[in-house]
């Protein structure tokens, strides 16, 4: 080095747009760095997108300067850093390509990674940048400057840029020699004090896979190197010093990722400018490798950090400590190759690493047929030509031999053992039985966990080792999309193995857990063993653990990972130290060795840890671990980023309190630190989004329950809180405006009524009357002598007990102290009953059935609903979490742990209205459907497993079936005959209930394998209904009392999923994830046509005009397709990134039509079912208790 620089530290404050990165573990052995081992790059680390195409440039202002050979570039006008997607950095506007390539030097400034003719144009190649503060990357970057510099003082970097080339196709794509497989992957860091400049360039063995680029119809060796451009000289520019690093041999290229000049394969590190003297460009003095220890034999140390100018733990024999480092010794994973398993192949699978002294067993060889019952309860058995596979069914994940339901929360219980030693004891802290629980809330992957009789001697020395519980965050991680947490992959039992190292002392400790799976209570269960040494952390003293990534690398049987952690310590005293440990795990498994779910897997996937809260408590000896833990794309995209350049930055800040009172800013209190400051809001302020401007703390006013909104008068509208000050206004239904203003809508619109009826508008509701001569509802009216060949049920109870009379004094009467009910000009049974001989008055249903808790004694009457009327919401109507539906007509949609509603305006979906309807947590909701009558939303949920309802008006949650139910999936409404029909999965059954949940009755028990969708039409009384067995899928129908079954679809299917039937067009029609189709049929013509193709997972259907919209599983998304075009017509995401499962439409008004079970119950006294040609009287399944007559009738 040209100068050496004495250690510094300076307090780093984040300002701007800049980011803080996470750290990514990397190999820092003999081994070359892969590219998962590089530092964070794309979206993820957010950061910015360079466009894409060829030989393009943009200029960054910088923070800091970047010093290059003896200038400083810090100016985006003067001192410009462009990005170039050619591989390189200039620090000068760059000529065009034709003016440097085959032509070096150039005649600019150039910081050159690996320059060529580089080009992104495709679309797929992306190029990311930015400036990043994070401590542990400036801490990593000032490690590697150490490392290759050992006799100069050490250094930490104050400012440093990244840039990063990954997969770089080395000619235009146009070129037919020019193969997308042919890719490069380096990183260029500059890393900057405030009187030298550092760039390190990392080259990734996986990643280096050409040498040369083409040049005008000629071949040329790319270049690697620095060049200060033209000097200006007196009369003339001449060309300045140019540093070449690479050779015109295509060797020297391809050496770059299997050499180093930092004691780390594949890294190099170059000093570039000094100030305010420069000589030369200075590389890095550490050319030599560490000693690689015999692959067959490896000792119990070899994964140790090692560098090249120090004695390594080599052979089984330790000659020297080693330094004080944070890379993390990522595990070289041997992957094992997919075999089917046979007959003639061993039972016990062994992975061969001599690492890892654990057999893992396969799948035993055989059939479903006698293996089903080792499946969990939750999941499907197949067949595979060499054996079986369990996999859960939809609404649940895991292995298939552990299932558990989507969005409910995971609780993990177990104990600890072990020895472990703190700071210098001479005797460890032993663990005997301590007490572990764990919580985790999957539907945010926040999880908790908790170790009891913890004492107070090794109590804060455990609180750095958050990742005690790490792995059950990993397991129940949220999932991105494309991505899958632990559980989902490996299920519930498995061995984690982990080897923890604290720097600088290198204390070690192993944590072995056993999970044992799932017990009687659903929790998991775990036994955790500690041995081996920790730092001490004094009593009294606090843990800060920031947020962190960690790489897992997936094979068969077998997931690896490693990082490097950072933790603050705050002493008793008042100061803080900052420590690390390197982290290093295993988890075997046993998995299926026959299906493709191993198979599909991604071989790496990062982990995401944001959010770390430790806490020890002494005084009820109780430690606790916090974090929110996500799994997503290693590099924060789902595809495959072909180009990625970062840049990061930081700003120092050594001004204290007395130098600069107001650098805190108003409404905030500077304190003087020892060596520092900090800044703290006043009473009645926050800290703002920035972290550093105080603004005043919101207090949330409910205007609703105050009254203080602006909605109309609660006669006429409703006033909804939706959170904050927030609050809308809503007009009942009958009115129509904003909610601030609501007028009465005239309802009697033709069609309305009965043809033989006459509509009557009222306040927020409208009446109809037949006319004379017709008797009837007036939805329904008959002609006189019709009507009286059938009773109502009110009509038969009264005439049946005045049927039975005895004589008296003044003729004929019913028997003393019978109850005689009351009926209506229509037939049906009065609201209010009352009792003639005891004077007890109560409210009845539709029904007759005494509304429970309404009856009062004589002298005076309940105040009992119309019938017609429109009965109150249930329960609250200004519930937080319950958004009331506005006039119109909706799409509802369930998501695990709420029902969401879409608007729409014509047949377009508003997205922009969505909203969740009801917040439902700890349930995986699968089906839905509506009631337009009641306007009620109802919902199939599987983690009970009910059946429940709620009003969309702001109604509170209500259960309706509880009991007798295993696998509700498809539900849906009779709205005519006051029915829902459900299908369960594990019964195998279809069944009907009224409204309420009672009068059950099982109509179709046989010949069903997976039932799921179920649609009704009841104009018609006909029921449909798709079962998805994959061995033989089909759609049926039958009426709706199960008679006249008949198959309407059972060639060309795969996973019929979902249904929906226009009463308009009376097209049935589905979708099909099997054949990722859509397809329609008119039930009763036979006719079957696709109205398209190429879906992805379709789940739930619903139909509306000429739309049809659909569920899908891989796209997260609700889509809506114009049946008549066979084209979509538009999407909505969610902003949950969830699987949605079943869709409704939410209509407006009811459906027109009518069956005979719409009046009086068609005269049943139990379950009225409807016909095509009339309506059967059926019993429940109960029907001795209630005493029950069954008839059939065909009007």
């Amino acid at each position: 080095m040209a100068q050496s620089f004495g250690k510094s530290y300076f307090r780093l404050m984040i300002q701007g747009w800049l980011v803080c990165a996470s750290f990514l573990g990397f190999v820092a052995s003999v081994q070359s760095i892969t590219r998962g081992e590089l530092f964070p790059f794309g979206p993820s680390a957010r950061d910015q997108l360079l466009e894409a195409g060829n030989d393009l440039t943009r200029r960054l202002q910088l923070d800091k300067p970047v010093l290059f050979y003896d200038g400083t570039f810090d100016s985006i006008f003067v001192s410009q850093n462009p990005i170039n997607t050619n591989g390189f950095v200039a620090t000068a506007e760059p000529t065009g390509e034709s003016t440097y390539l085959g032509n070096m030097p150039p005649k600019f400034g150039m910081i050159a990674a690996l320059q060529g003719d580089l080009d992104t144009s495709d679309g797929v190649g992306k190029v990311f940048f930015r400036q990043d503060s994070s401590p542990d990357v400036l801490f990593r970057a000032a490690q590697y400057i150490n490392g290759a510099f050992p006799e100069d003082d050490e250094v930490n970097p104050t400012n440093h840029m990244v840039i990063q080339v990954i997969c770089v196709v080395t000619c235009h794509l146009l070129a037919l020699r020019c193969f997308l497989t042919q890719r490069n992957t380096f990183q260029l860091v500059i890393a900057s004090l405030e009187t030298a400049s550092y760039a390190i360039v990392l080259y990734a063995r996986d990643g280096m896979q050409f040498s040369s680029t083409p040049i005008q119809g000629r071949s040329a060796v790319m270049h690697t190197g620095f060049s200060k451009g033209l000097v200006q000289g007196f009369l003339f520019s001449s060309p300045g010093p140019y540093y070449r690093t690479s050779t015109d041999d295509e060797a020297s290229i391809r050496a770059l990722a299997e050499e180093t000049n930092s004691g780390h394969r594949g890294i190099w590190v170059y000093e570039i400018g000094t100030s305010p003297y420069f000589t030369n460009v200075a590389p890095g003095e550490v050319t030599d490798l560490p000693s690689e220890a015999t692959p067959q034999a490896p000792t119990e140390r070899d994964d140790e950090e090692t560098d090249a100018r120090r004695t390594v733990y080599t052979n089984g024999q330790k000659a020297q400590d080693p330094p004080y480092e944070t890379e993390g010794a990522q595990i070289e994973v041997h992957q094992i190759q997919y075999q089917p398993l046979h007959p003639d192949n061993p039972e016990v699978l062994v992975v061969d690493d001599t690492d890892i002294n654990v057999d893992v067993f396969s799948y035993k060889l055989g059939t479903c047929a006698n293996n089903r019952n080792k499946c969990s309860q939750f999941a499907d058995c197949k067949d595979h030509s060499s054996g079986y596979c369990c996999n859960c069914r939809p609404g649940f994940y895991g292995n298939g031999i552990q299932c558990v339901a989507e969005g409910k929360p995971q609780r993990m219980n177990g104990k600890v053992y072990g020895k472990v030693y703190v700071g210098d004891s001479a005797s460890p802290v032993e663990f005997t039985s301590n007490d572990l629980h764990s919580y985790v809330v999957v539907n945010d992957g926040r999880s908790y966990v908790a170790i009891s009789d913890i004492p107070n001697t090794i109590g804060p020395s455990l609180l750095p080792l958050s990742a005690l519980g790490g792995v059950i965050g990993w397991a129940f991680a949220l999932e991105q999309p494309g991505f899958r947490n632990g559980f989902s992959i490996i299920g519930g039992e498995f061995t984690r193995q982990a080897e923890v190292t604290f720097l600088p002392g290198n204390e070690k400790l192993t944590i072995r857990q056993e999970f044992k799976g799932i017990d009687e209570h659903d929790h998991l269960v775990v036994s955790t063993t500690l041995e081996g040494q920790v730092p001490e952390v004094p009593l009294g003293s606090t843990v800060k653990i920031g947020p962190y990534s960690e790489v897992y690398q997936y094979s068969n049987n077998l997931i690896t990972s490693s990082s490097t952690r950072v933790y603050e310590v705050s002493l008793p005293d008042g100061s803080t130290a900052t420590r690390t440990y390197q982290w290093r795990q295993t988890i075997t498994f046993q998995s299926c060795q026959h299906g493709e779910s191993l198979r599909d897997m991604k071989p790496t996937q990062m982990l995401s840890v944001d959010q770390v809260f430790v806490l020890y408590n002494p005084n009820n000896a109780l430690i606790r671990f916090a974090m929110s833990n996500k799994i997503g794309d290693i590099n924060g995209e789902v595809m495959e980023i072909i180009f990625v350049f970062l840049f990061w930055s930081v700003l120092a800040w050594f001004v204290e309190c007395r130098e600069n009172p107001q650098i805190c800013g108003s409404h905030a209190i500077c304190n003087n630190q020892p060596g520092t400051f900090r800044c703290e809001c006043e009473d009645g302020y926050q800290f703002g989004n920035d972290g550093q401007t105080c603004v005043e703390v919101y207090r949330p006013v409910d205007a609703c329950e105050e009254g203080t909104h602006n909605c109309d008068i609660p006669e006429r509208a409703q006033c909804s809180y939706t959170g904050g000050s927030a609050y809308i206004c809503s007009c009942l239904p009958g009115f129509i405006g904003d909610g601030r203003v609501c007028q009465d809508i005239d309802e009697c619109q033709p069609g309305r009524c009965h043809q033989d009826a006459v509509c009557y508008n009222t306040q927020g509701s409208f009446t109809c009357q037949c006319r004379p001569g017709y008797n009837g509802d007036g939805f329904s009216c008959f002609p006189g002598t019709f009507f009286e060949r059938t009773k109502t049920r009110c009509q038969n109870h009264r005439d049946s007990i005045q049927g039975a009379t005895v004589s008296g004094p003044r003729g004929p009467r019913p028997p003393l102290g019978q109850f005689v009910p009351t009926c209506d000009e229509n037939g049906g049974y009065k609201p209010t009953q009352c009792h003639g001989s005891t004077g007890y008055c109560w409210c009845v249903d539709r029904n007759g059935q005494e509304i429970h808790g309404t009856r009062i004694g004589p002298g005076s009457g309940p105040m009992c609903i119309e019938h017609g009327g429109v009965s109150p919401p249930v329960g609250p109507t200004t519930r937080p979490d319950v958004n009331p539906l506005p006039q119109g007509t909706h799409l509802l949609f369930a998501q695990s742990g709420r029902i969401d509603h879409i608007p729409l305006e014509g047949y377009d979906m508003k997205k922009d209205g969505a909203k969740a309807v009801l917040h439902l947590p700890e349930k995986v909701i699968i089906g839905v459907a509506y009631d337009c009558v009641e306007k009620m939303v109802y919902w199939t949920e599987i983690t009970s497993p009910s059946i429940s309802k709620a009003s969309i008006q702001g109604g509170e949650p209500t259960a309706v079936i509880r009991s007798d139910l295993d696998s509700p999936e498809g539900i849906a409404i009779d709205h005519l005959g006051r029915t829902m029909f459900w299908t369960d999965s594990v019964r195998d059954h279809i069944e009907v209930a009224s409204l309420d949940g009672s009068q059950r009755r099982v109509i179709i028990d046989s010949d069903l394998v997976n039932p799921r969708a179920i649609i009704t039409d009841p104009p018609n009384g006909n029921l449909y209904w798709a079962d998805w067995n994959r061995d033989a899928p089909k759609i049926e129908t039958s009426y709706m009392d199960g008679s006249n079954r008949r198959v309407l679809v059972k060639d060309d299917l795969g996973l019929p999923n979902g249904l929906t039937y226009d009463s308009q067009s009376s097209l049935l029609c589905w979708a099909d994830a099997g054949t990722h189709k859509m397809e329609c049929t008119h039930p009763g013509q036979g006719d079957r046509r696709m109205v398209m193709e190429g879906l992805q997972y379709p789940f739930g259907i619903t139909s509306f005009g000429k739309n049809i919209y659909y569920t899908d599983w891989r796209r997260d998304a609700v889509v809506a397709v114009d049946r008549h075009s066979g084209k979509e017509s538009d999407e909505f995401q969610p902003q949950k990134r969830t699987k949605i499962y079943g869709i409704a439409t939410a209509y407006a008004q009811c459906p027109s039509g009518q069956n005979y079970c719409a009046v009086n119950n068609g005269g049943c006294i139990h379950l009225c079912l409807a016909t095509p040609n009339g309506r059967s009287c059926k019993c429940p399944s109960n029907a001795v208790a209630v005493g029950c007559v069954e008839r059939d009738s065909g009007y």
